[in-house]
């Protein structure tokens, strides 16, 4: 089978990507490196042992996209480019916006044109605002509360439209809660640009002293030991989710295994969280990571963030009845390949 990855040298994208290629697949990868290394593609030919088919530029190039699809074969689209701190999008919405969702609309505009009408969706839990109650599932209210969110929902909304205004599409959006950790190897792995927005990347650069410490926000929260409580989900997990989500849109790519639950039944448009289902404390994060990896991490309370809240982690049960899964790796796993990738970058 063959994939097209838009954002693909991303974080995320740079996982499922490997993930393929193990597989036996054959992935085509767009990246304007707007947040991400080219040393990315890199690793994962290294890790791979092939050449990678890359091209460079954005989703919102229609010319560069036509050229893509003329020269390559696609069984299916796995979308991941976007704009995603939530902090930049206050203060550049328009961007976040033309890129997010003016280049959605262009992606799928050249797929419809080339009969390419098999997609993954990379959505966020953000879209789920403050959570009027927990574990959320994917019948909870949506609510923007930053231009990032308004983005994904525009665009699941667009999603939507079309399954139902044309015949043939078969999509899926997954909702990530919050993706940590890195591949075994540490060769890939989360590296943003800048000062980090994730709690992950501050964490491992604090240990790296590149930070004196890391802010905790809010130390009164209605937790555990008062601090704000998430869903942590192993981006190896994360990135399994997708050949799942493909496989229960009927293009298979993992044979003899994870077979969709045909009692779930697929329908054109499809939603699915993808978390643990289980909540984490920063402070219990903190301590994982200095345990598992025998370094402290120095910290520091300070004020809570407008917006933030005490708890978010997600309700899994559709997804694990779909794909017949659940996240296997542990808050342990996270904590240890993440800063097996930071040594390893160190090298």
């Amino acid at each position: 089978m063959n994939f097209f990855l838009p954002g693909g040298a991303g974080y995320i994208g740079v996982h499922i990507a490997l993930m393929l290629l193990e597989h036996g697949h054959e992935v085509v990868i767009l990246d304007n490196f707007s947040n991400s290394d080219p040393k990315a593609i890199e690793s994962l030919e290294h890790l791979a042992d092939k050449k990678i088919t890359f091209y460079q530029g954005s989703i919102g190039d229609e010319i560069k996209l036509k050229q893509i699809f003329r020269e390559n074969h696609f069984d299916a689209v796995i979308h991941l480019a976007a704009l995603k701190s939530v902090s930049e999008s206050i203060l550049q919405p328009i961007e976040y916006y033309n890129n997010n969702c003016v280049g959605t609309s262009c992606l799928l505009s050249v797929m419809r044109s080339f009969g390419i009408k098999n997609l993954i969706f990379s959505s966020s839990a953000t879209v789920y605002g403050v959570p009027k109650y927990l574990p959320i599932d994917e019948n909870h209210p949506l609510s923007s509360i930053n231009p990032y969110a308004e983005t994904k929902l525009q665009i699941e909304q667009e999603l939507s439209k079309i399954t139902q205004e044309e015949e043939d599409w078969k999509i899926v959006c997954l909702r990530y809660f919050n993706p940590v950790g890195a591949h075994k190897s540490g060769l890939i792995g989360e590296s943003p640009q800048g000062i980090p927005n994730n709690v992950m990347p501050l964490i491992v650069n604090v240990a790296n002293k590149e930070l004196s410490h890391i802010n905790i926000y809010g130390d009164d929260y209605d937790t555990i030991d008062g601090t704000g409580v998430r869903d942590y989900i192993h981006v190896m997990d994360l990135a399994e989710s997708h050949l799942l989500a493909l496989n229960f849109i009927g293009v298979q790519t993992l044979v003899n295994s994870y077979a969709p639950n045909l009692e779930v039944e697929t329908q054109d448009f499809n939603i699915f969280n993808v978390g643990t289902g289980k909540g984490h404390s920063v402070l219990e994060l903190i301590t994982a990571f200095e345990e598992i990896n025998n370094i402290k991490v120095p910290y520091k309370f300070t004020l809570k963030r407008p917006g933030d809240v005490a708890s978010c982690f997600a309700d899994v049960s559709l997804s694990t009845k779909a794909f017949q899964w659940t996240a296997k790796r542990s808050i342990e796993e996270m904590c240890s390949s993440a800063w097996n990738f930071k040594i390893t970058q160190n090298e």
